[in-house]
């Protein structure tokens, strides 16, 4: 069976190039481990193009590697090259059939389920899923898919009722692939019945200074779990255990002093920072994306808040966000007013292809951004009205948590959270974290030092940075010297501080979680069940 992994596509142009032989690069490519090579080239005559053919065939053959000739059908029969690969606009894969025979291997590019469908019942052998991400030739951010576009198509292929060779068509990820983004494009672009077979790479390979080296590389990384999920285990606990092990979360917090990388909203540094402190966190607010890779190795956690948000402040975010993702080191994604502006909107969509986030973290507004829906308006930060019932905001969170395969935490007078197959519910906190400025991005901050300290678990380590956070609140509500918001703030620091230092006396006093009131819903009857600590 023919092997997809490292799909290598050339690019002659002389900023790809440079001054090397396309020959010597493919050469070194294939011993580095390339497993198929398509030969594209938009602008060569065919006389030129049917000379190189021949000497990438002949390098291919040494190796027995296919060679795959982009669009050209013409220059595939006269090489003998394998196949060809067709995009949407080139001829129809039936007549490339009729031309090359039954053995020849024809692609296509799909970057939709309708175009997949087409291929494969037109005789497609393996399909070209993209365009992934933004490069220097496809900037259109109209075509550009991302993991959720891969994983909505693989999910096509896989559906009851689809035929027995729609489901075994090999599939590709393109554009966009390298070294930073190549694990989570495998790990993500998944569906639950069908995976991808591998990658198409361009300047990863061909621009690079070893192309020999680059093609290990990436070789090496396709076959590894990324380093985010390495460690993540069965979940079979329900919610009455997972509560009873919130108190070791706590403790863990006191005991490593995690790092709590925000890069958050500067009107609630300060108040975030407090937060984290009093938790038995270390904060650092830092929003220079350069420090980044420095700050990752110290084996905290990073939060993005998208509060102060500008295009400085993205390419910031990505930096960040790429350095934890290559640490394998986890992230809360906060998409502060991701429905109120066109800037936001953008901003999503692009954070949301650059990296992997163990935890997203929103208003109900945010949240349906988060999963695609471009017609949500928010007026500022705030979510306002809602008419969605306990069910739907469930069915909301599970949904993107199982297309982002991450914990999915969907925040309100009632919060909800989900790992995709799990979901709760928590009814916890006090009415005074709405009439402060930061209560949002500050759960975040809590919710990250609990990542930190515990990875095996991001639903786990997520439901207890929440309850510790409400309780606090509700604790400090419930004091005589709080008399409205103002007295609130440093209450509820105290209350946090309380909490967390109860973890470090000799008996660890637990009552405060009694206070939790968790709800587990079974969307097969649709039902909430309630489970208090």
């Amino acid at each position: 069976m023919m092997d997809y992994s490292l799909y290598l596509i050339t690019d002659e142009t002389p900023r790809i190039l440079g001054d090397r032989s396309l020959e010597e690069v493919v050469r070194s490519a294939i011993e580095g481990g390339v497993t198929v090579v398509q030969y594209r080239d938009k602008h060569a005559e065919t006389a030129a193009m049917t000379r190189t053919a021949n000497a990438l065939r002949s390098i291919c053959d040494i190796h027995s590697i296919p060679l795959i000739i982009n669009d050209r059908v013409d220059v595939a029969l006269a090489s003998n090259a394998h196949g060809v690969h067709l995009g949407q606009t080139d001829m129809d894969p039936l007549v490339a059939r009729r031309m090359l025979g039954p053995a020849a291997i024809i692609g296509v590019t799909v970057s939709s389920c309708t175009e997949a469908i087409e291929a494969v019942n037109a005789g497609a052998d393996y399909l070209g899923i993209g365009t992934l991400f933004a490069t220097p030739t496809k900037e259109d951010a109209n075509s550009i898919i991302g993991t959720a576009g891969v994983r909505e198509i693989l999910e096509c292929l896989s559906v009851v009722g689809s035929t027995h060779s729609r489901r075994k068509v090999p599939t590709v990820a393109i554009g966009g692939i390298n070294i930073k983004n190549v694990q989570r494009v495998m790990y993500m672009g998944q569906a639950e019945h069908k995976k991808l077979d591998g990658v198409a790479v361009v300047s990863a390979i061909m621009a690079a200074e070893d192309p020999k080296f680059a093609a290990q590389t990436l070789r090496r990384l396709i076959k590894a779990p990324p380093a985010f999920i390495a460690a993540l285990p069965e979940k079979e606990e329900q919610a009455t255990q997972l509560i009873r092990r919130v108190p070791e979360i706590i403790k863990e917090l006191g005991q490593k002093h995690p790092l709590c990388h925000n890069m958050t909203n500067l009107v609630v540094q300060n108040f975030a920072a407090n937060v984290a402190l009093a938790i038995g966190s270390s904060p650092i607010m830092a929003n220079n994306g350069d420090e980044a890779p420095d700050l990752a190795a110290l084996g905290g956690a990073l939060v993005i808040n998208m509060g102060s948000l500008s295009s400085e402040a993205v390419s910031n975010y990505v930096k960040a966000v790429e350095a934890y993702n290559l640490c394998g080191r986890p992230i809360l994604f906060d998409p502060v007013g991701a429905g109120a502006t066109r800037l936001r909107r953008d901003a999503v969509k692009t954070l949301m292809a650059r990296g992997y986030y163990e935890v997203i973290k929103g208003n109900e507004n945010e949240i349906q951004v988060c999963l695609g829906d471009t017609t949500t308006q928010q007026k500022g930060v705030d979510s306002g009205s809602s008419v969605s019932t306990m069910y739907d905001k469930a069915l909301l969170v599970r949904t993107l948590a199982r297309r982002e395969r991450n914990v999915v935490v969907l925040t309100g007078r009632m919060d909800y959270i989900s790992d995709g197959a799990r979901t709760y519910s928590v009814n916890n906190g006090s009415k005074y974290l709405g009439a402060i400025t930061g209560s949002g991005c500050t759960l975040g901050t809590t919710i990250a030092a609990c990542l930190a300290v515990h990875q095996e678990d991001p639903l786990l380590a997520t439901l207890s940075g929440i309850l510790m956070y409400e309780i606090a609140a509700e604790r400090a509500e419930e004091r005589e010297d709080v008399k409205g918001p103002g007295t609130f703030v440093p209450a509820f620091i105290d209350e946090l501080y309380s909490i967390a230092q109860m973890a470090h006396e000799s008996v660890y006093d637990v009552a405060w979680l009694e206070k939790a009131t968790v709800g587990e819903l079974n969307f097969e009857d649709e039902r909430w069940h309630g489970i208090s600590g």
